[in-house]
């Protein structure tokens, strides 16, 4: 069955009062937090892959994206790169569907279209967008998770997991037009983004998973033990170690420290920036962290605690 520029084998599954969870490649998903998270709730959930798009040469670039060559049992196969939509039915609470967005590189507002023909097939109540992006925000403190704009309708539930609103001015994604347009269709919509040390960019951030897991386990009402923690606490461990064998650094991660302290004792009100000296050196520090201290940082999910 085609939906829009999406191909669904049938039957399709009948799901209630569904809610989405999107996270959007390569843009807003950075320590790949949007994609682990999503992919420990799909296998704790049981979700099955329900569709995903017909031709995806059609919005991609395929020497920008490009395709996989892997060997099963001797046998060679390609992976092409797409968006893919799951599915999980659940005994209590709404039904989850999962959306790994891909970002198109043509025919951005097409593909926005396909995506919102399917998401009204399914009659979807609230439409998630979640993931992370870098800030000046030290490694030391809870990391912060900014949401979209705070209105009577969301309010509560921002309060309940600990999300401000954003601020953020600046260049953005043609996909924004999903939640736009749901929004005027009276269709819920949030944000939760996840802001990582900008000085310590890994391929695979666990606390800000552990952050972001923390959120969907709340509310949608999952086992805390899904988070993992300490997984996250362990990675960051690297970096205190060479914090604290370094004076400079330790003294421009204590402005850090004071910078972020100020602005949540103010209610997330902006400070003055860091100057761009501090910000240029804070940037380059990542550079020269050795990742591979005894952290196992190909994520494996078959053998993830938080899936037991």
């Amino acid at each position: 069955m085609r939906i829009g520029d999406f191909e669904f084998p049938e039957p399709l599954p009948e799901l209630k009062d569904p809610h989405v969870l999107a996270v959007l490649r390569p843009w807003i998903d950075v320590g790949n937090v949007g994609t682990l998270s999503m992919r420990r709730l799909e296998r704790h959930l049981e979700s099955k892959e329900i569709g995903r798009l017909v031709k995806p040469g059609r919005y991609y670039d395929f020497t920008r994206y490009r395709p996989k060559s892997v060997l099963k049992q001797g046998v060679r196969e390609y992976n092409i790169p797409s968006t893919t939509i799951s599915a999980a039915v659940r005994e209590h609470g709404p039904d989850l569907i999962t959306l790994h967005l891909l970002e198109p590189h043509l025919y951005g507002e097409d593909y926005t279209d396909s995506v919102i023909e399917v998401l009204k097939h399914f009659g979807v109540k609230r439409y998630s967008m979640i993931g992370a992006m870098y800030d000046m925000v030290p490694h030391t403190r809870k990391l912060l998770v900014s949401g979209g704009t705070v209105d009577a309708k969301n309010e509560g539930e921002y309060k309940l997991v600990g999300v401000r609103p954003s601020d953020y001015e600046g260049p953005t994604t043609i996909t924004y037009l999903i939640s736009n347009t749901l929004e005027e269709m009276d269709i819920e919509t949030r944000i939760f983004v996840v802001h990582l040390p900008q000085y310590f960019q890994v391929e695979e951030d666990f606390t800000g998973t552990a952050r972001l897991m923390e959120i969907l386990c709340t509310l949608y009402g999952l086992p805390s033990r899904l988070a993992d923690p300490e997984r996250g606490r362990q990675q960051y461990a690297s970096l205190q170690n060479i914090v604290s064998d370094t004076s400079e650094v330790a003294g421009l991660l204590e402005r850090l420290e004071e910078r972020y302290d100020r602005e949540n004792a103010e209610g997330g009100a902006s400070s003055s920036p860091l100057s761009p000296m501090v910000e240029e050196f804070l940037q380059g520090l990542g550079s020269n962290i050795d990742l591979d201290l005894d952290l196992d940082l190909d994520f494996d999910f078959d053998d993830d605690p938080a899936d037991e």
